[in-house]
């Protein structure tokens, strides 16, 4: 398997969409929403949307002049996220950011004509976001960080720092992260198996059903624990790492931030890096371009820097960690 991580930049800005905001004026104050499925006290969903406004600046657009940004913070509830996404839409903003699957599925629900940018998404397609990678369709378009074959890498790499791991649950709520069971769990298990380990899912619905089901899974030895992308696990993350310590499990996720928290080891691609790219979309849309390419963009893939030795992992650290923690 091959060491690298996917970014995935969806669609082009060759068409222009018929939008009346082509002929207003230059000095009128346009409007953007942005839906997140993390809480606004989160310190990385502000790192995140701080980045954004950043290159927005940085191409003329600044909140507060030129400029509205309506933020909503669902913070995992996705009856949450379906109020907000109806507030967003109501505000009749010019294109919408939507942060991780719930927050997309919210909006798409409210609105097929309003242009969406997604940021941080596993399987667009199967999602039904969009039928074409290359030429998303309607009204979406937007990143997706994560390819299926990644999970090889988390296993892989979890049973690279943690040689005594016999067994591997993977955690994520399925109202979530439905994508789950279709588009990572086969090749999940079929990497585990591969490498003589035990996979199990671990499906839970809230914080009391996750703090059971890492205390279930701890009763066995050999255990370590894949954190799936999902902004459930993003929410509750210090639970999951305490939880992880507690009972002596080593941990791979693919977010960054968590192993600079106290997570073993992480393997992904950087979310700030995303909300900063996604601003050249917003700017795109407000200048007229369609989110779909309509038959004139390629297929772009960018292959991101190979984190140092699984980026954020504190490598030397964490071996010596996940070792101690099966010994």
């Amino acid at each position: 398997m091959r060491r690298r991580e996917f970014i995935t930049l969806l669609g082009g800005a060759a068409a222009m969409w018929p939008l009346a905001a082509i002929a207003q004026q230059a000095d009128q104050v346009r409007r953007i929403g942005v839906l997140s499925n993390i809480g606004e006290s989160d310190l990385e969903a502000q790192s995140m949307v701080t980045a954004l406004h950043e290159e927005l600046r940085k191409l003329g657009w600044i909140d507060g002049r030129n400029l509205r940004v309506d933020h909503r913070w669902a913070a995992g509830n996705p009856e949450r996220a379906t109020a907000f996404a109806k507030e967003l839409v109501a505000l009749k903003p010019e294109v919408i950011v939507g942060h991780t699957t719930p927050s997309v599925i919210a909006l798409r629900k409210q609105t097929g004509t309003i242009p969406i940018v997604f940021v941080q998404i596993s399987d667009p397609i199967g999602s039904g976001f969009i039928t074409n990678l290359a030429r998303p369709d309607g009204n979406l378009t937007g990143f997706t960080n994560f390819e299926s074959s990644m999970v090889g890498k988390w296993v892989e790499l979890l049973k690279e720092i943690a040689p005594g791991v016999e067994r591997v649950a993977f955690l994520f709520n399925p109202q979530t992260a439905p994508y789950v069971t279709r588009y990572y769990q086969g090749p999940l298990e079929t990497s585990a198996r591969s490498l003589g380990l035990q996979p199990s899912a671990s499906p839970v619905h809230d914080a009391s059903e996750m703090e059971s089901a890492v205390i279930a899974f701890s009763r066995e030895p050999g255990g370590g624990l894949i954190v799936m992308p999902d902004s459930f696990n993003i929410v509750h993350r210090n639970q999951i790492i305490a939880l992880a310590t507690l009972h002596r499990l080593p941990i791979i996720s693919p977010y960054r931030f968590m192993a600079e928290e106290g997570g073993l080891m992480s393997y992904g691609v950087e979310p700030v890096e995303l909300f900063r790219r996604a601003a050249a979309y917003v700017d795109r849309i407000l200048k007229g371009a369609k989110p779909a390419a309509s038959g004139t963009s390629a297929h772009k893939v960018r292959v991101g820097h190979k984190p140092k030795c699984c980026e954020g992992s504190r490598s030397h650290r964490a071996l010596a960690a996940a070792r101690a923690l099966i010994e």
